[in-house]
C-alpha cells in the first residue's frame, strides 16, 4: 500500500546509510558531525525529497566452494565499476591483505536511478565492471539474486534470501556453477 512504518530507531550511522543519501542528496554524515559540534540540523523535514531509487549490495570475502564461508587472501586485482550514479566505499586495494580477524565487509557498492528497474539493471553493469582477484567474494551470488522474480517483483523475504544462498551454496559443493 506504500505505506510507511517506523521499525527501528538507531543513534547511530547505519551501513545503509548512502542509500538514503542517494535518494535524498542529503550529506547524513556531514549532519551528524554538525550535531556533534553543537549546531542545529540543516534543514527541516520539508527540505527533505526522495528522488529515484538506490541499491546498496556489500561485497564480502566468502568462498562459494565451501557454503560462503570467509575467504582470505592478498588483493591481487582489483578494478573497481565506475560512472554516474555509482558509489564505492570500501578500505581495501591491490597488495591489501584480507585476514579472518576482521569483518568480512570488502566493499558497499551503490547504484542510484529514476526507478528500481534502472536500478537494478546499472547494479548489475556495476558487478559485471567489478573485479576483485585473490579472494572469493559473494559478487556472483549477489547478481543471481538481483535476476531472481523474487526480487524483480519485490516478494523476496529473508527466509527467501537464506534459502537461495543455501540453494546455491549446494550447488557449488555439488560442483555446478554458482
Amino acid at each position: 500500500d506504500k505505506n510507511i512504518y517506523f521499525i527501528e530507531m538507531n543513534t547511530r550511522i547505519q551501513v545503509e546509510h548512502p542509500i538514503t543519501e542517494e535518494v535524498t542528496d542529503i550529506d547524513l554524515v556531514r549532519e551528524q558531525i554538525r550535531i556533534a559540534a553543537g549546531m542545529k540540523l540543516g534543514m527541516t523535514q520539508e527540505d527533505v525529497y526522495m528522488n529515484g531509487h538506490a541499491i546498496e549490495c556489500r561485497i564480502n570475502a566468502e568462498d562459494a566452494a565451501s557454503g560462503y564461508t570467509y575467504s582470505t587472501g592478498v588483493i591481487e586485482g582489483l578494478n573497481l565499476p565506475g560512472g554516474r550514479d555509482i558509489r564505492i566505499e570500501t578500505h581495501i586495494s591491490q597488495g591489501f591483505c584480507i585476514t579472518p580477524y576482521y569483518d568480512s565487509l570488502l566493499l558497499k557498492l551503490i547504484v542510484c536511478a529514476g526507478d528500481r528497474d534502472q536500478a537494478v539493471k546499472r547494479m548489475l553493469y556495476a558487478l559485471d565492471e567489478l573485479e576483485i582477484r585473490g579472494v572469493g567474494t559473494n559478487k556472483e551470488l549477489i547478481k543471481q539474486l538481483l535476476m531472481t522474480r523474487e526480487f524483480a517483483d519485490g516478494t523476496g523475504n529473508i527466509d527467501f534470501v537464506d534459502s537461495f544462498i543455501t540453494e546455491k551454496a549446494a550447488e557449488v559443493t555439488n560442483g555446478s556453477e554458482c
